[in-house]
């Protein structure tokens, strides 16, 4: 284990692909950790993955833009796990469609999750990274943070998410806390898979054109994600801080 058992880990939007393939990684490097996801219930085959492979996870209902919820999440974890010092803020959703047909309620609804999700979290689990003078925040952000077509919404929340983690990186260094975003490429996912559905493609054919474009001649998977998070919040990785890493398969999304 290259992590101190006693450290512990949230990961959010963890019932399922790249959240759950990270909440996997970061139990086998030793943290005990935390899945949280809109209902509890989704977030305990995540668990049940850690405990079956030896290690410590608990499942956490939360819905990660209402406040009291995400106080309470953070709170519950605290008691019950000990007082968590790494988050990944992975929830996030899609609500894809060109400019004239989004409506506010797509665009809130985006916003609402991946930004004032990750700000409530990120302020919430603050304080206990303070107090140990040491912890690990990592924002999941996206190639589409450059522009894609029919994401305005998406597009918008996780080019935020890269200024918001420069200024955590800023605010919170003093205390022995770095701060990075993650922006994968093209992942194999429930979300990659909702989009090919949206512009009508069959799923494979899908994958085949988009690994085609890739310099690395593959499609992503949610444990390249997995790894890079583990990098980051590792004791090593204590002077990487503010960064934006695109894991993509190659220089350009």
């Amino acid at each position: 284990m290259s992590e101190p058992q006693s450290r512990v880990a949230i990961v959010t939007g963890a019932a399922r692909g790249i959240g759950a393939a990270t909440a996997e990684r970061l139990a086998r490097d030793g943290f005990a950790v935390a899945v949280i996801d809109l209902e509890e219930s989704a977030a305990e085959g995540t668990v049940e993955a850690i405990e079956a492979a030896g290690g410590r996870g608990l499942a956490v209902g939360a819905d990660v833009a209402d406040v009291e919820q995400v106080e309470a999440a953070v709170a519950r974890v605290a008691a019950e796990l000990g007082a968590p010092t790494v988050l990944v803020n992975n929830a996030g959703v899609t609500r894809d469609n060109l400019l004239f047909k989004m409506t506010e309620l797509d665009w809130d609804t985006v916003m609402g999750v991946h930004l004032r999700g990750s700000f409530l979290m990120s302020r919430a689990v603050q304080k206990h990274m303070v107090a140990a003078k040491w912890g690990r925040i990592v924002n999941l952000s996206s190639t589409s943070a450059l522009g894609n077509r029919g994401q305005a919404n998406y597009s918008t929340a996780k080019a935020g998410l890269q200024g918001f983690t420069k200024t955590l990186a800023i605010e919170l260094g003093k205390f022995g806390v770095t701060a990075n975003c993650i922006a994968p490429g093209f992942i194999v996912s429930d979300m990659t898979k909702a989009t090919a559905e949206r512009i009508g493609e069959d799923w494979e054919t899908y994958v085949a054109a988009r690994a085609a474009q890739i310099p690395v001649a593959r499609a992503g998977q949610p444990e390249d994600i997995a790894h890079t998070v583990s990098f980051l919040v590792s004791e090593g990785a204590g002077f990487v801080s503010g960064q934006v890493i695109y894991v993509a398969g190659g220089p350009k999304a």
